[in-house]
């Protein structure tokens, strides 16, 4: 068996172990039974105004976002196999649309527009793992339409739910914690990459603890707003969420070879 046999029955060995780890998290999702949203989940400790602008540092704590899309799409336009990467840019450049909306007026018609953006980020983003460590068929189109109908159908399954009283997150969730469970999982198992152009480990690695950091700034909003005074939790979120996704979009932009 030659070396590149060899790395491909690896590979599909790997997969197979990723694959059941998908598997495992949807069979405990199902046996958890619904996930609602709690009764208070718009109530974000920072709703100071600034002037006619609401809740502005929440509003305005998305601009990174689309600054960071729109100089990834820039960098990445003509560059050949990177599908998976410019969509992903494209999900944060709306994601600062979305997000800027909904904290306009928190509410659930507008989380549908936050949420959607963020699942397909969420999808597309593992799509290009996936095509760097797994199979380059990843980042084909079946496989990234697909991934984009999924994650649409999480939202949509959560909102059409909602308005009935019957709201499940679980979909939402699993779509959007499933690359936080099959990268590091990927990367400890040490699984080479099977593209010229994959980010190194560590850029993963860093861009894992990052958003890690986040979710906990979110989870602590309003903690971190009584402690700093000037900043809540989810402002804070919000920056090094599209601090992460600037970290890897620069990444896979240096893959490409642009070295300046």
């Amino acid at each position: 068996m030659d070396s590149s046999t060899h790395l491909t029955s690896s590979h599909s060995h790997r997969g197979r172990w990723l694959a059941l780890i998908a598997a495992l998290a949807m069979l405990a999702l199902g046996v958890h039974g619904p996930i609602t949203q709690w009764a208070s989940y718009h109530q974000f400790a920072d709703a100071r105004p600034w002037g006619l602008l609401p809740h502005a540092a929440n509003v305005l704590s998305n601009l990174p976002f689309a600054v960071i899309g729109v100089w990834a799409l820039w960098r990445l336009s003509g560059q050949a196999g990177m599908w998976a990467w410019r969509l992903f840019a494209t999900a944060v450049t709306l994601t600062a649309i979305g997000s800027s909306v909904y904290h306009w007026q928190p509410n659930n018609a507008g989380l549908v527009i936050d949420r959607l953006p963020i699942a397909w980020a969420c999808a597309t983003l593992l799509c290009a793992f996936l095509a760097e460590r797994v199979d380059a068929r990843w980042a084909d189109a079946k496989a990234l339409a697909l991934a984009l109908a999924i994650s649409s159908l999480a939202v949509v399954w959560w909102a059409v739910g909602e308005a009935q009283g019957l709201g499940d997150l679980r979909p939402y969730v699993f779509v959007q914690f499933l690359p936080m469970l099959l990268i590091p999982a990927a990367l400890l198992l040490n699984m080479q990459p099977v593209s010229a152009r994959a980010l190194p480990a560590s850029a993963w690695w860093t861009a894992l603890a990052l958003y890690g950091l986040a979710k906990a700034l979110e989870a602590a909003d309003h903690q971190v707003l009584e402690t700093l005074s000037v900043v809540s939790g989810h402002s804070l979120k919000h920056l090094l969420a599209a601090g992460t996704a600037g970290w890897l979009l620069r990444a896979a932009w240096l893959s490409c070879g642009n070295r300046r």
